[in-house]
């Protein structure tokens, strides 16, 4: 039996939506259908994305995947326009709140199925149930410190949340490749299987899943990922408006080093 797919599954540029007759709903990252460069316009429609998951209760099991091999390795910054300007920032900074609180009040199990790079965005898979990845999968944090800002708008709080503080701080203040093994290993991944067959893995589990009853698979999911939650609510904002101070300046001092050198100390 075929179920109706609704209107917003065909809504939203980068996230393709399929659903099974059994309520077991793919979203899948991609751009043009292959890996996936995050957008400031992708950063806007994902807000509703999530909340329209999550309150469609025809979703009885959501599975988070990326297209042509990798989770979301990319990002195009310029998309973002200038970060310094406050107006612009002040919508980075709602967005980036209310995509993780959606994400968070997605209230049945989440599966994240990671082939080769979550290297944007990996928070994103962390407020999964369950992860599983592939033996060549590997997490990083390629937009934050290492380009000159504060890792502020969830990834420290989720990765903290999973792996411990420790164990966080040092991933986020040095940015390495980590492999899921190392992941598995620290009590972030729950599986690693072979390359290529993390999906299928994770269509598995949500076979099994299914065997619970709905009211138990939703209210597990729910307290589950409740002090995960909270800590989404009390951090992720505050951690944001730093953010935002340090792309701030990062971009002030970068118009500095490219001020011409005439310009300086001149009086008209």
């Amino acid at each position: 039996m075929q179920t109706l797919q609704p209107d917003y599954f065909n809504s939203y540029r980068s996230l393709e939506l399929m659903r099974d007759a059994n309520g077991v709903l793919v979203a899948e990252f991609h751009s043009n259908g292959g890996p996936f460069t995050f957008t400031a316009q992708d950063h806007t429609e994902f807000v509703d994305a999530f909340y329209r998951i999550a309150q469609d209760r025809a979703n009885k099991i959501v599975i988070l995947t990326g297209a042509g091999g990798d989770f979301i390795p990319d990002i195009d910054f310029s998309s973002f326009g200038n970060v310094a300007d406050p107006g612009v920032w002040s919508q980075v900074h709602d967005e980036g709140v209310q995509i993780l609180e959606n994400l968070s009040n997605v209230r049945v199990p989440v599966i994240a199925a990671i082939e080769g790079h979550a290297h944007v965005h990996s928070e994103y898979a962390l407020l999964a149930s369950v992860i599983v990845a592939s033996e060549d999968a590997t997490f990083h944090d390629v937009p934050h410190f290492a380009g000159g800002i504060v890792p502020g708008d969830g990834i420290f709080t989720a990765w903290s949340y999973r792996a411990g503080a420790g164990r966080a701080e040092a991933f986020l203040l040095n940015p390495q490749p980590l492999a899921a093994r190392t992941a598995y290993e620290w009590g972030v991944v729950g599986e690693v299987v072979p390359n290529g067959e993390a999906l299928s893995r994770a269509r598995e589990l949500a076979e099994l899943y299914m065997k619970a009853p709905e009211v138990t698979r939703r209210n597990t999911r729910i307290h589950l990922i409740q002090p995960l939650k909270e800590r989404i609510v009390r951090e992720v904002g505050y951690g944001l408006a730093l953010e935002g101070a340090s792309a701030a300046d990062l971009v002030k001092s970068m118009q500095v080093k490219t001020e011409p050198v005439a310009r300086k100390g001149k009086v008209a």
